[in-house]
């Protein structure tokens, strides 16, 4: 039985938001553990999201040029019960 996991912006250090710049993978796309999702930019950095598990993308939560922020909503993935979260 699938299930399913929304992936958050974790904590990034000093920033408060960062802007999305690029969404690299499309609804229906198998991800893995470290496959980079979508790809960010703040002041200092570009840095791509990564996946911290395996999965289908089911749901895009965000488009290019949002500003989110720590725990923002970015992607649905529906997993399968021996996937395994990190």
């Amino acid at each position: 039985m699938a299930n399913t996991l929304t992936i958050e912006l974790p904590d990034i250090g000093d920033v408060d938001s960062v802007d999305v710049v690029e969404i690299i993978v499309s609804v229906g796309q198998r991800v893995e553990v470290e496959s980079p999702l979508i790809t960010l930019e703040s002041d200092k950095a570009t840095m791509d999201l990564p996946s911290t598990t395996a999965g289908t993308v089911t749901t895009i939560l965000v488009q290019v040029g949002d500003a989110i922020s720590k725990g923002s909503p970015v992607l649905v993935l529906e997993t399968d019960p021996t996937d395994t979260v990190t």
